[in-house]
This record gives structure tokens, sequence and C-alpha cells, in this order.
């Protein structure tokens, strides 16, 4: 039977230490911190999201995601614009200057992490573990104990 607890530990200590290596590997060669690169490709992806959405991406507050993207604003990566539908919102999307660096930084990505996992298991194990992946997050999204987002502003 498998040690969930050991499962876990492995889990975490394996997601910590590539989130390091390629957050170290961004800021180096592209002056791009892995956090938002993650914010870059998601907006890249929906062409526009809220700072909730974000939020509800990432895992984190909405105060911490509108941080974040107020330092992408100030970098000239995001702008910010009145969301048509709902004046207390704004939707966030990629400026130009935000798709380049984009677009510059996710072959990076993608090496490292052929570097770490691709290189490391074959396809059809990859390709198990992404499903296997996806559904445990698919569950815990599910249930809202695995929320950060405790705010009543649907955005800011």
């Amino acid at each position: 039977m498998t040690d969930l607890t050991a499962l876990f530990t492995d889990l975490v200590r394996l997601e910590t230490r590539l989130y390091n290596v390629l957050d170290a590997r961004l800021k180096a060669e592209h002056a791009l911190p892995l956090g938002q690169f993650e914010f870059l490709r998601f907006i890249a992806a929906h062409g526009t999201a809220r700072v909730y959405d974000l939020a509800r991406e990432m895992a984190i507050t909405v105060g911490a995601t509108s941080k974040a993207v107020d330092r992408l604003e100030a970098a000239g990566r995001v702008r910010r614009t009145a969301n048509p539908s709902d004046r207390r919102s704004s939707l966030v999307e990629l400026t130009p200057a935000g798709a380049e660096i984009l677009a510059t930084a996710t072959p990076t990505v993608e090496a490292e992490l052929q570097t770490w996992a691709g290189s490391v298991l074959p396809a059809p194990v990859l390709d198990q573990l992404a499903t296997s992946l996806s559904m445990l997050r698919q569950r815990a999204e599910l249930d809202p104990r695995t929320d950060r987002h405790h705010s009543s502003a649907a955005d800011s």
C-alpha cells in the first residue's frame, strides 16, 4: 500500500526544487520571476483576466494577486482596463512587451522541464502522471477548504 504521507512529501519537495530551479533560470536569463511567467501565461491563454480569475488559478489571495499585477504593470508587461460588464473590477491583458517576454521565456521553461521530467520519465509514464495530477488538482479545486480566496470583493 502506498504511503500517502511519503507521496505528499515527495510531491511537495519536488515542486519546491523545480520551482526554485525554474525561478532562478528565468530570473538569470530573462529578468522574469517564475510567478510572473505563470501570470503572463494564464493571461495569454485567456486574452484577458480579472484579478480574481488569476487569484483562483494561482491559489493565492486577491490581495497578493493584485500586488503581483501591480508589479507586472509597473514593468510594462500587462495593462489594466475597465471591465465593461463590472465597474468594480478591471481586466488585465498582456502588452506587446509582456507577450514578447513570455515568448522568449517559454522555451527556457520548456527546456528546464525537459531536463527534470521529460528526460527522466518515459512518455507513457509522463502522460499518466499528467493525467493523475490533473485529476488530483481538479478534486482539490472543488473543495473550498483549498481556496485561499477569502475576500468578499469579486476583484480589485
